[in-house]
């Protein structure tokens, strides 16, 4: 067993239970170990620690498998953190209620780099730091024995694998492919999903609660959904009695996807357009010929991804929603996101203020938006809590 000597500022880290040991925390090592290779860790005075996969490459060098010395890393290591991640979302009243669930959440299921998620009668899984690829085939075999499923494709394609020293790789690990596109069921929503070329893993799962959770503020409503994917929140805001619903996205492949959704839930599309474009460009034509809604939905992609995009990408969510204050009618709803990890919720609902401010708004605060309980965060993983929201009275 290869063996990894960390300094102060690491042990302290690890007393805290936290998974992650960064490179600058590595004092020394009694040998090499290979990407992905298990290891263990120890203070400078000899004490054992924890359990770790090892990464090269990473700025992350070591994510903590475990912190119990008698819990060796092996198949059956996989099987039980597996079975608990399972046991946690069967006690979820939200879980009973779809057909779509995300099973393992990384670091928050102490199952750092691996992401399960189900869309009916098929799982696919992501597999994004070098532990998880050493380990992958054995994960596999284990969700076939866990988990009753025509089949797990694998969506390996994820921007963090490149900083694990791992290239992107997607395909069928068992049983079927899944077809071109997958229904799931959503209490009484119903929605079409495409796995194998579909954003993350196929569909926001972690944005489902929230959608509902529009259609209290919908009714007789003209609606904006900006960066709608397959239109989520859209249908729910129609399912809620909106008049009407413009839904806004840069791709004509998931747009032609949303449109389908409404058909699927038997729905007027008279009473829903698509635009396809750039949604700043598109705000700003919609700014300029003074056209205005009751309310609107902000859930961009990430802005920022490093803390070097933080200045910049600030500055995005900023924009948008100062275009959005400016689109809303007086009384009107904003439900703004941010998914960008590095932009804490303090920082966050200051954006939100400064742009009401600029566009003249008195804005208030009346709810505040999480991932889904299905995406739990450890409570020693405050990096596990990426999605923020805030439901916002606009006068």
């Amino acid at each position: 067993m290869h063996k990894v000597i960390v300094n102060t500022q690491g042990e302290k880290s690890l007393k805290r239970r936290h998974p992650w040991i960064f490179s600058g925390a590595v004092h020394a090592m009694d040998s090499l170990p290979g990407s992905g290779e298990t290891v263990a860790v120890h203070a400078t005075d000899g004490r054992w620690l924890a359990w770790g996969a090892y990464s090269p490459q990473s700025q992350i060098r070591i994510r903590v498998w475990s912190f119990e010395a008698d819990e060796p890393v092996a198949a059956s290591f996989f099987q039980r953190r597996l079975q608990a991640a399972m046991g946690l979302r069967q006690k979820l009243p939200q879980c009973a209620q779809v057909t779509a669930r995300r099973w393992v959440n990384a670091e928050s299921d102490h199952l750092p780099g691996l992401i399960v998620d189900q869309y009916g009668d098929f799982l696919v899984c992501q597999f994004l730091t070098a532990g998880t690829e050493y380990w992958r085939e054995v994960i596999a075999d284990q969700l076939q024995e866990l988990i009753p499923a025509r089949g797990l494709y694998e969506r390996s394609d994820a921007d963090v694998r490149l900083k694990e020293g791992l290239t992107s790789r997607c395909g069928l690990l068992w049983g079927q492919a899944p077809p071109d596109l997958v229904e799931i069921r959503l209490q009484d929503v119903s929605m079409w999903v495409d796995l194998i070329q579909g954003h993350k893993t196929g569909a926001y799962l972690d944005q489902i609660h929230n959608q509902a959770m529009i259609r209290a503020y919908c009714s007789k409503a003209e609606v904006l959904n900006c960066f709608c994917y397959t239109g989520g929140f859209g249908i729910q805001a129609l399912k809620g009695g909106a008049a009407h619903v413009t839904q806004i996205d840069a791709s004509s492949r998931v747009l032609d996807i949303s449109s389908r959704n409404v058909a699927l839930n038997g729905l007027d599309e008279r009473r829903v357009d698509h635009l396809c474009g750039n949604v700043f460009e598109i705000l700003r034509k919609l700014r300029d010929t003074r056209r205005q809604f009751d309310l609107i939905v902000l859930d961009p992609p990430k802005f920022v991804a490093s803390k070097g995009q933080l200045e910049k990408g600030t500055r995005g969510y900023k924009d948008i929603n100062l275009l959005a204050f400016k689109l809303l009618r007086p009384d009107g709803v904003l439900f703004t996101f941010s998914c960008s990890g590095l932009v804490p919720p303090m920082l966050f609902q200051k954006i939100v203020s400064d742009a009401a401010l600029d566009a003249d708004r008195r804005a208030t605060i009346v709810g505040r938006l999480d991932q889904a309980a299905d995406h739990p965060v450890g409570l020693n993983f405050p990096e596990g809590r990426y999605l923020k929201g805030l439901i916002c009275f606009a006068g």
